[in-house]
């Protein structure tokens, strides 16, 4: 069994997890903190960078970054906040899931192509740092917009 086969299926547990985990997420009231970390924690990742075999150049490191902030641009579109019973609920979109699951998709497709031509190791590096760029900028608009529904929750309070 090739690396690419095996990090493919562990990619497609993941993509289940994160459905799971936002379905489940959306019957709580979220906090700033649940929108923060999930990034925080990913960033150790980036340890990966110390081993040569996962370095990127710098041309391959903008092509994953611009195309992860494309990619964020349709979870950021499926991700609002609501004010339910005084608390901010993520709202649920079945939008997400078919958003996800193409994103998933996409990024197998991608990967089962560039490995005929790119290294195993370096090919790891770009698929999380992929992850990463589409992450970070949809967390930092869930932040923002919590921000303004925290905002507006607090003054309605005071």
């Amino acid at each position: 069994m090739n690396y690419v086969l095996i990090s493919s299926i562990g990619a497609v547990f993941m993509g289940f997890f994160a459905l799971f985990i936002r379905m489940k997420s959306a019957k709580k009231p979220t906090n700033a903190l649940k929108i923060i970390m999930p990034p925080l924690f990913m960033s150790s990742g980036a340890l990966m960078y110390v081993v040569p075999q996962f370095r990127l150049t710098p041309m391959e490191m903008i092509e994953v970054v611009i195309v992860g902030m494309l990619f964020s641009i349709l979870l950021i579109k499926t991700s609002k906040f609501e004010i339910r019973e005084n608390n901010i609920y993520l709202k649920r979109s079945k939008a997400f899931i078919f958003i996800l699951v193409g994103l998933l998709v996409v990024r197998l497709v991608l990967k089962s192509i560039l490995s005929t031509s790119i290294d195993f190791g370096q090919l790891s590096g770009m698929f999380f740092l992929l992850a990463y760029s589409m992450i970070v900028p949809w967390r930092i608009a869930m932040y923002l917009d919590y921000k303004k529904l925290f905002n507006q929750l607090y003054a309605v309070k005071s």
